[in-house]
């Protein structure tokens, strides 16, 4: 197979992986519901499979190194679906063996998505694309999977019950584990001299070289806190922003749709015009309109169609924010740290969103709704501003080093 076909696969195989998760999130706490018919449950449900997912992204990642890319792949995939098949028979097993499992299959989840992201720069630099091209697409396919995941996830157990839908949900992952293992053959990283590095050894390396990544490190703090705005404002804001203004349910699928929308046209044109623009001032641009003038909108107005046409293109910005992030992580880390790095960034990355969920829930009930969206747009702007302040009051002194990656920047 040609490594362009191998490239799609690997992301093809990913993108049937993230669906079979996104099926999750609407099958697992519906069967808890009909099962145990506790709200309580549910929560702690969701709660058991997303820290192991963020703790195996970061802490799990040494193991990945030693035992291979490709093989810790096919591995977490296929524990995932048998994990998901033994989730179907939990009402007759219990809920602590539910709890257990999908902790399981989150930590396997963690793990294995970071592994396939690694895997994607030497299968793309075989095949000749562009790593931008290649990140931005990647995040458009992504958030089309995110948009109808939930609704395939629905319309399973409205056709065939709970207990088949998360049968289907287990033989996405099957699938996936068989594309990787039948057709994908990524070019070897050469072995560093020696014997295996010390996992804790291993594990500092990557934090260390993220702390000494000052730019990176920058990146995934905005990225970490546009997830916060995000999540507190599908989980808070917005519901009781359409709850008080429009006095029902009916706006609140238009302003989450705009967002979305917005996100996909800003992926097709990013994946154009990516690679032509200035990497470092796209991604500055990207975050200011991604974060703080949405949360503006949802204090200052009352009318529906401007909150719509401010979401819309807020998801605009958003679309050149993770693949540029994607694209330094690939760029900037040294082949035989970027697992372990990768799984910290991830983990970083996505930290935000359980946070923004408790903040937005809290600073709604402390403050109320307009005082609540005014600090965090404020909050939201300072850190999305954070990189063009550090870069305007911290003197220059170029190295050779740094000109390079200065220069790969403006590329």
């Amino acid at each position: 197979m040609t490594p362009r076909r191998q490239l799609v696969v690997l992301v093809g195989a990913d993108l049937i992986s993230n669906l079979g998760t996104r099926i999750s999130v609407v099958t697992i706490p519906w069967l808890v519901l009909v099962s145990t018919g506790s709200p309580t449950k549910m929560g702690l449900v969701a709660f058991a499979e997303t820290l192991p997912y963020l703790l195996s992204s970061a802490l799990g990642t040494p193991w990945a190194d030693r035992f291979g890319l490709r093989r810790t792949s096919i591995l977490c995939d296929a524990g995932s679906a048998v994990a998901m098949v033994v989730v179907a028979l939990t009402p007759w097993l219990g809920f602590a063996p539910l709890v257990v499992l999908v902790a399981v299959a989150g930590a396997l989840r963690g793990i294995g998505d970071r592994v396939k992201h690694v895997m994607f720069r030497p299968v793309a630099e075989a095949a000749g694309v562009p790593l931008i091209r290649l990140t931005s697409a990647y995040d458009g396919l992504s958030r089309v999977v995110t948009l109808f995941g939930a609704a395939v996830g629905g319309v399973l157990i409205a056709v065939f019950g709970v207990t088949e839908a998360i049968l289907i949900d287990a033989a996405t992952f099957a699938v996936c584990a068989l594309l990787i293992g039948v057709l994908v053959r990524p070019p070897g990283t050469p072995s560093p001299p020696g014997p295996p590095e010390n996992y804790l050894r291993a594990l500092r390396g990557g934090f260390g070289y993220l702390g000494r990544d000052r730019p990176l490190l920058g990146m995934l703090v905005v990225v970490s806190a546009l997830n916060m705005v995000a999540n507190a404002s599908v989980a808070v804001y917005i519901p009781v922003w359409v709850a008080r203004e429009l006095h029902g349910p009916s706006g609140l699928g238009l302003v989450l749709a705009a967002f979305s929308a917005g996100a996909l046209l800003g992926n097709v044109v990013f994946t154009a015009l990516g690679p032509r623009l200035p990497r470092r001032l796209t991604f500055l641009v990207g975050a200011l309109i991604a974060g703080t003038p949405r949360l503006v909108a949802l204090a200052v107005s009352d009318d529906l169609p401007v909150v719509l046409v401010v979401t819309f293109l807020s998801g605009i910005g958003i679309a050149a924010v993770n693949p540029l992030l994607g694209v330094a992580l690939y760029e900037r880390v040294p082949a035989e740290l970027q697992t372990r790095v990768i799984g910290i960034a991830g983990s970083l990355a996505f930290v935000g969103l359980p946070v923004g969920a408790l903040l937005g829930g809290w600073s709604v009930d402390a403050l109320d709704l307009t005082p609540a969206l005014l600090l965090m747009a404020v909050f939201c702007l300072l850190v999305t501003a954070s990189p063009l302040l550090a870069r305007m009051t911290t003197p220059s002194r170029p190295t050779p080093a740094a000109t390079t990656e200065d220069d790969r920047a403006r590329r």
